[in-house]
């Protein structure tokens, strides 16, 4: 019997990139599943802070050379590869000139938002659902963690739909906690429409623009939601409590032994 696929697109992983303490729960769970007999594969962005040399990053020339289309201007995407430590896993790492290269993460060094975010969210979730097409890969379970994951949930249910690599994925979303004040420029809903496929109607949830409403964005359209914090926002914890025909898993603590996680990718993946 063929091993169940799990893929991680996170916007941090410890210990490439840490904002938050999730970091480190994404590396232990894609430790965890692979060492229980799960095919794992992760994704996240190459910001310019990950240090190549340190990390030992080496170019996947077969599946560079991918355009990433936003915005009616076409992104070069390269993609980037390291084996996690202690772990025979590897960690795929998207990167682009435009939007990942900078030495800031998402403010510049006057600490001022930066106003390409939303793209950039835009790019870095297009651009994981299209490394996994040319993979060949089809995952039976996608979590996706942080912010910037946000969009990939929506695009698998719209814009990917017919793209028979994610016919039988189920989608995890963790609700994180809150790491930014600002809100995504106003024509981020317009942007955000990737192809025919896609409505503005689909991206209602998104639209205040805030953090919240891009966890909002990404439970939506989730078969089951993860809580990744001890205070997550007060407001989608009532939200999603009443959503029907959702997973809820309550965040267990940082020492937690991540059996809840476990249990519910075995449960998503049958």
């Amino acid at each position: 019997m063929s091993k169940k696929r799990i893929l991680f697109i996170a916007t941090e992983m410890s210990p490439y990139l840490e904002l938050t303490e999730f970091a480190e729960i994404v590396n232990k769970l894609a430790i965890r599943s692979n060492e229980t007999g799960l095919e794992v594969r992760c994704i996240m962005p190459r910001f310019g802070v990950i240090n190549e040399r340190r990390h030992r990053l080496h170019e996947v020339v077969r599946l560079s050379g991918i355009n990433i289309s936003v915005d009616n201007d076409d992104y070069p995407l390269q993609i980037k590869v390291a084996s996690l430590p202690n772990a025979r896993l590897q960690v795929y790492f998207l990167e682009n000139e435009d939007f990942f290269k900078r030495k800031h993460i998402f403010h510049d060094d006057e600490d001022k938002w930066f106003d390409d975010n939303g793209l950039r969210a835009i790019f870095f979730c297009k651009g994981a659902l299209e490394t996994v097409k040319k993979f060949g890969w089809a995952p039976d379970v996608i979590h996706c963690s942080g912010w910037m994951a946000s969009l990939a949930p929506v695009y698998i249910r719209t814009a990917y739909k017919r793209e028979p690599v994610f016919g039988n994925s189920k989608i995890v979303f963790t609700i994180g906690e809150n790491t930014f004040e600002d809100k995504l420029a106003p024509d981020f809903i317009k942007k955000a429409l990737i192809n025919a496929n896609i409505k503005e109607k689909d991206l209602e949830s998104f639209k205040e623009l805030t953090n919240t409403a891009l966890f909002r964005g990404g439970s939506t359209y989730a078969d089951a939601i993860t809580f990744g914090t001890e205070m997550p926002d007060a407001a989608l914890v009532t939200e999603f409590a009443k959503a029907k025909g959702k997973r809820i898993v309550n965040f267990k603590g940082w020492d937690t032994d991540l059996s809840e996680y476990l249990e519910l990718y075995n449960d998503l993946a049958t």
